[in-house]
């Protein structure tokens, strides 16, 4: 039989703190799902945490606000039953005999012995047979508690594995109603974002047909104005003409056709009457609404394009920066730019003026027809001078394209397409919550997204790559 010391050796190594590395004292589970004990986690707490920064589980670095725990029962008693198991083993109570249900079939004896080597219970006059003498006997109540121990280990197991089960449920049933939440949150700030923008565009339409309605109201005013003197004057020469008629045919008296006489022929003069001259063409109301309603839309965006320009101070001696520092590409050495603390001396790039230290900005570059080139962030204190190594931990967070579309990444670079063809790149920074996208800026299609905690203000920077003469990179601006 199997010995029980062995089998219980990665259960000894569950229930063991991994802080101190014994076995639990008074042990807590975390929000995580993660146990240690509770003198250990406070202690690492007191070292490494404060209310400012939170408290870290050591195992999956999640992060608390405070110091929050409970305290697992489950395992308290589990680790007390394997220390119990653990000094039974070392000394072993006397075993009590125990004796077998019925007797050997052969020889009517009780069933006394257990050969190892059939698997069975004998009696002791098998044990002196051809059939078992060179087999491996030893007493049946030894069996028994041999295999009593095992199912105790395995009951230890067991109840560890409950725990586990425990564990691993409570902490995705928590994943689970945080997936929920950040769900709903990420829904309502959808809601309120596009609905924001839906709203904008439903009052500037209902503006500029209130605007149109208030024209065509104008407008017929003064053609009814005009339409109400045309028909009064009408009806006057209609009422003169029937008179006149009368009177050439001789149907009244001479008094009368010479009042009409008099009048007809002293007023000869008719009042002005003209058509109202009111535009057809309705020029206040013909223009591009789209682009119109698109400008006025881009000042009640949280995040709008920014209009960055580049800092020459930055540039390396070989990049040429024209039009309005917008527009970057390589060039003819200078050969006399003095050498300032943040310009590159090997790296073929740029930075731009800007610097964030929160916020969210998003910003395009116009990278048409452009065969290498390097876009990205990169912290104020970052190395300039000779080689750049273009990794998180250097100070950049970059995309760039050669044979195919990368992102630099700690461990070298990571593919992100294989095929690139889009004019414009955009970059989106959210510097508070450690995120840093880049997008094509034509379809808004996501690339790539770096996650990471900014400790100090970014920059964002431009290289053109080297030895790719004639082709530029350039800012775009929208206003």
């Amino acid at each position: 039989m199997a010995t029980a010391s062995g089998a219980g050796e990665d259960l000894r190594k569950e229930l063991s703190c991994s802080i101190c590395l014994d076995f639990f004292k008074e042990p807590v589970i975390l929000k995580c799902g993660h146990n240690y004990c509770r003198c250990c986690i406070l202690t690492h707490w007191e070292e490494t945490g404060d209310v400012y920064s939170g408290y870290q589980c050591p195992q999956c670095r999640a992060v608390f606000n405070k110091k929050t725990f409970t305290k697992n029962y489950l395992v308290q008693n589990l680790v007390a039953k394997v220390e119990d198991f653990e000094s039974l083993g070392s000394c072993p109570p006397p075993c009590k005999p125990i004796k077998v249900d019925g007797k050997c079939e052969q020889h009517g004896e009780e069933l006394k012995l257990y050969c190892e080597t059939d698997h069975m219970p004998i009696c002791v006059v098998c044990r002196e047979s051809r059939a078992h003498r060179h087999h491996e006997v030893v007493p049946v109540h030894e069996v028994v508690h041999d295999m009593k121990m095992e199912l105790q280990l395995r009951l230890l197991e067991l109840n560890w594995q409950k725990s586990r089960c425990t564990s691993v449920r409570l902490e995705d049933e928590r994943t689970k109603n945080e997936l929920k939440l950040k769900k709903q949150r990420l829904k309502e700030k959808i809601e309120a974002d596009v609905g924001a923008l839906v709203q904008f565009l439903l009052d500037e339409r209902d503006a500029l047909l209130d605007g149109l309605d208030a024209e065509e109201v104008a407008t017929t005013a003064v053609l009814d104005d005009n339409l109400k003197t045309v028909n009064a004057e009408a009806a006057v020469v209609d009422a003169t003409i029937a008179d006149v008629n009368n009177h050439i045919a001789g149907k009244t008296s001479f008094e009368s056709l010479a009042q009409s006489y008099n009048e007809a022929i002293q007023c000869k003069d008719f009042p002005p009457l003209e058509a109202v001259n009111c535009p057809s063409d309705w020029t206040d109301f013909s223009g591009p609404f789209q682009l119109i309603v698109w400008k006025k839309m881009m000042h009640v965006l949280h995040t709008m394009p920014q209009n960055l320009t580049l800092d020459p101070d930055t540039a390396h001696p070989n990049l040429l920066i024209t039009d309005f520092d917008t527009k970057v590409e390589e060039g003819r050495a200078c050969g006399h730019e003095p050498d300032l603390p943040a310009r590159f001396t090997r790296f073929f790039s740029v930075l731009a003026t800007a610097s964030y230290a929160g916020g969210q900005h998003y910003w395009e570059v116009d990278v048409k027809d452009k065969g290498v080139w390097y876009l990205g962030v990169t912290t104020e204190s970052s190395n300039r001078k000779g080689f750049v190594s273009l990794t998180p931990s250097a100070g950049y967070w970059s995309l760039c394209l050669q044979d195919r579309l990368y992102a630099n990444g700690e461990n070298g670079r990571i593919p992100v397409a294989d095929y690139w063809n889009s004019p414009r790149v955009g970059v989106y920074l959210d510097y508070d919550n450690g995120r840093l996208c880049f997008y094509d800026a034509v379809t808004m299609k996501k690339l790539y997204m770096f996650s990471s905690r900014f400790q100090e203000p970014v920059c964002p920077f431009f290289s053109p790559g080297k030895n790719d003469p004639g082709s530029r990179l350039q800012i775009c601006h929208y206003y």
